[in-house]
């Protein structure tokens, strides 16, 4: 799916271009200066700027989230999209600024979240439950 959105002259990174991949699970964010950033569904969904997520005062760590999808992207105004997860989640509203940060700092980010997993004896896979009768 690819969303067209509307530019206006201001400070804050404006968001050209929005296109999700959905067999690669890769969105595509095209900012007005022409930066481009891949950035994977689990990645954005790790890292949503929602409360449940970031927490008050200290970030949640979300695991089991390899598998993940964007099921749909709905624009905010000028300013940002709510990502909508095919996990449920949908509660983070992703601002231009914060899509220019998540890109910018894709690395580091990624690298600190592998190591909070690891330290936290968690993983990436999907969590299966398994209920007995």
């Amino acid at each position: 799916m690819t969303a067209q959105i509307q530019t206006n002259v201001s400070p804050t990174p404006q968001v050209s271009v929005l296109h999700y991949h959905r067999l690669s699970k890769m969105l595509d964010v095209r900012f007005a200066d022409g930066q481009l950033f891949q950035l994977s569904a689990e990645f954005l969904r790790v890292f949503s700027p929602s409360a449940e997520v970031r927490g008050h005062g200290k970030p949640q760590l979300v695991s089991h989230k390899k598998a993940v999808a964007i099921s749909q992207i709905v624009p905010v105004g000028q300013y940002a999209v709510k990502l909508v997860f095919d996990d449920g989640h949908q509660t983070g509203l992703y601002s231009w600024a914060y899509l220019a940060k998540l890109g910018a700092e894709q690395n580091e980010l990624w690298a600190d979240y592998l190591q909070r997993l690891k330290q936290a004896n968690s993983n990436r896979e999907i969590q299966l439950t398994i209920k007995q009768l």
